[in-house]
């Protein structure tokens, strides 16, 4: 993913029983992310941190499957980092249609 995993996460997911934890969110949601419901690599999500609710970590329902680019904007979202831009959206949004139209 790239961003810096914070210890009380690494200890959780080291765990025999976070693997087993880990498949049933799996199977529950379909092996696709609940996001844009890609399928392929997947990667379970603490809905709620560990950090923040850590009474949570093997709790199925605190889980969620996520492609590795939806938990990615999800993590930069919840440090800070990614907060979604509209006007930034917008300039984006008019530089794919003069892509497509250059007669714009």
């Amino acid at each position: 993913m790239g961003m810096r995993w914070d210890r009380k996460s690494a200890a959780v997911i080291k765990t025999r029983r976070w693997k087993g934890l880990r498949l049933e969110a799996l199977r529950r949601d379909g092996w696709r992310c609940v996001q844009c419901g890609a399928a392929g690599r997947l990667e379970v999500d603490h809905i709620k941190a560990v950090r923040h609710a850590p009474e949570r970590a093997f709790d199925l329902t605190n889980l969620q499957c996520l492609c590795p680019a939806c938990h990615s904007r999800k993590t930069r979202i919840e440090i800070g980092l990614g907060r979604p831009d509209p006007k930034r959206d917008a300039w984006k949004s008019l530089l794919q249609d003069m892509r497509r139209n250059p007669a714009i």
